[in-house]
């Protein structure tokens, strides 16, 4: 196995990743609320975590990763007050509530699916699990750790923080410095206390989506949700809890507080957030007039963008930026990110093609030798330094250097030897395919078309017959296509 280090937002140190149950990892991310089309911000974060359980399963770990999708009980305000954002846009589209959280899971896949995203191992929904969230508030009133007011029933983080704990500590927030922030607060009348959650809401009666349960007609809180699925599919203290920077507080706050109540142990070992995203150094925010979807990073179609930009592109854009930090997007950033991805599949076509040859009159040079096994080791040392995959990246990059040299005969495979070719070689195509999830974006049925192509420009051009080689050359331009005309062969390659 190898040493992976983790930047734990609870104990805000790397820490070497060690398993509850090896080879087993338990990993849950917070999953989109599907009440709306699938933004940037939750791409992001969901890549990171997609290379995170591609990266465990190359070095031998078996991951139950569980990624949910909220269809209930996420209010306009992310706390306790305002409209259920699935219930207002149902209202707003004359539909039923289960109507668009089934139009937006599907672009939610849909998308994805584009991005080459791993499927989760399970993806549990909020209201398929009403009973165990019914089951949980019972057993927090139980422990004297929440009370029901007026058909409502709240966590009490006071008699939490009275049993040792420390209400805050993910967040770094002051128990002191919140109540002061919260003390005029509308809406907080049924509270003892203005920093207590809703465990369960009374449901106002035009309030389209709720439940029977003990306490009157309702629906649960936003965070029981996360909580009673995490621990009902891995365990009651499990691996990782992944998502983004924004959900620290409250939500994932409020998290380790319903998980440490229920069942007396702290709920998760590893905490990992993905940061923010910006565009041209400010805020993305759909009030800015700056936020855009992916669609329109595909079609090219919003005002700041100054072209069309492919899925890959976005993921190898997203990838050379270390997840927790801020990544800016902007044209010139996505322009040399498609060059950078065109790049490196140039090298997996050339790579793809190449075998070893042996040659008794070449020895191994231990320079070339060195080279390769550098760029090898700092990729796997990037991964391994909290999921470092622009490090990766950059020493990719290297590899593509020397498959080019090889590529142009600069370098022989002999120098390299028959075990650091092969290690280049199965290094540069898992990283690129396996690990990144980057793959290339060509329809494969084409490859006889250019292949005829090139036979009629080796011809054209044998016969000088140079407008018919120029036609030639400018259908391959036309399409993100080139042609190379090398020493020893006339060859095609993504134009970069």
């Amino acid at each position: 196995m190898q040493s992976l280090r983790i930047y734990n937002t609870l104990t805000r140190e790397k820490e070497l990743f060690q398993p509850l149950n090896p080879p087993y990892v338990g990993l849950y991310v917070c999953g989109p609320t599907v009440y709306n089309y699938v933004h940037l911000g939750n791409v992001r974060t969901f890549m990171t975590f997609d290379v995170l359980v591609r990266y465990f399963r190359h070095i031998g770990y078996q991951v139950r990763y569980v990624r949910n999708l909220t269809d209930v009980g996420h209010l306009t305000g992310d706390g306790d007050e305002g409209e259920d954002k699935i219930g207002r846009m149902a209202r707003l589209e004359q539909l039923e509530p289960m109507e668009i959280v089934q139009r937006y899971t599907n672009d939610f896949h849909q998308v994805l699916e584009k991005f080459n995203f791993l499927p989760p191992s399970i993806e549990p929904t909020a209201t398929g699990h009403i009973v165990e969230q019914i089951e949980a508030v019972k057993s927090l009133i139980d422990k004297g750790l929440a009370y029901e007011s007026n058909g409502s029933v709240y966590f009490d983080i006071q008699r939490y923080n009275e049993k040792g704990n420390d209400y805050g500590r993910l967040s770094g927030r002051i128990l002191e410095d919140l109540l002061t922030e919260t003390r005029d607060l509308d809406g907080v009348g049924e509270k003892r206390n203005p920093l207590d959650f809703a465990l369960w809401k009374k449901a106002a009666p035009d309030h389209l989506m709720r439940w029977p349960s003990p306490w009157g007609l309702g629906f649960p809180g936003w965070h029981l949700e996360c909580t009673c699925m995490s621990t009902k599919y891995l365990g009651n203290q499990f691996d990782i809890h992944g998502g983004g920077m924004d959900l620290k507080f409250p939500h994932h706050e409020c998290e380790i507080a319903q998980g440490t109540g229920l069942n007396d142990v702290q709920p998760v070992r590893y905490w990992m957030h993905s940061n923010m995203l910006t565009v041209n150094g400010q805020k993305m925010s759909k009030s800015l007039g700056n936020s855009f979807l992916p669609a329109e990073l595909f079609a090219g179609s919003h005002h700041l963008l100054e072209q069309a930009y492919s899925p890959m592109t976005v993921r190898f854009f997203m990838l050379q930026s270390q997840y927790r930090s801020t990544l800016d997007f902007s044209n010139d950033a996505l322009k040399a990110a498609q060059k950078g991805y065109k790049r490196l599949m140039n090298g997996l076509r050339l790579l793809r093609d190449m075998e070893y040859i042996a040659d008794e009159a070449v020895s191994i040079d231990p320079a070339q030798v060195e080279e390769v096994t550098k760029a090898v080791e700092g990729a796997y040392e990037g991964m391994n330094d909290d999921l470092n995959t622009a490090v990766a990246i950059a020493h990719l990059f290297a590899m593509v250097k020397k498959i080019n040299q090889l590529y142009m005969q600069q370098v022989r495979p002999a120098q390299l030897g028959e075990e650091v070719f092969t290690r280049l070689k199965n290094t540069y195509v898992t990283f690129l395919a396996d690990i990144l999830g980057l793959k290339e974006e060509r329809n494969e049925s084409f490859e006889p078309l250019i292949d005829g192509l090139l036979d009629l420009y080796r011809g054209f051009k044998s016969e000088k017959q140079y407008d018919k080689v120029d036609q030639i050359r400018s259908v391959f331009k036309q399409n993100g296509l080139v042609i190379k005309d090398l020493k020893h062969r006339i060859d095609w390659a993504y134009e970069e």
